[in-house]
């Protein structure tokens, strides 16, 4: 698999798992560490920081891994 992969692939690959990871955490810590998300938003000004910080990386995140994985398979097919 590893083997057909192009340097530029694969930075973009990892971009996308370290952004969508990134939101991932962001996400879990703002319900279980920064006291949880209540029917006004969340309870703590960390909370409030760490909802921005997912809501915009996780869907960065995913598009940079579909990038990626289209790209992957257009190199797989050359």
């Amino acid at each position: 698999m590893a083997s057909f992969m192009r340097a530029d692939t694969r930075k973009i690959l990892i971009t996308g798992i370290v952004i969508f990871g990134t939101g991932i955490l962001a996400a879990v810590l703002t319900n279980t560490v920064f006291g949880g998300i209540g029917r006004q938003g969340p309870h703590t000004n960390s909370g409030w920081l760490a909802l921005m910080l997912a809501m915009g990386s996780l869907p960065t995140g995913l598009l940079t891994l579909l990038l990626g994985l289209a790209k992957l398979k257009a190199d797989h097919e050359r």
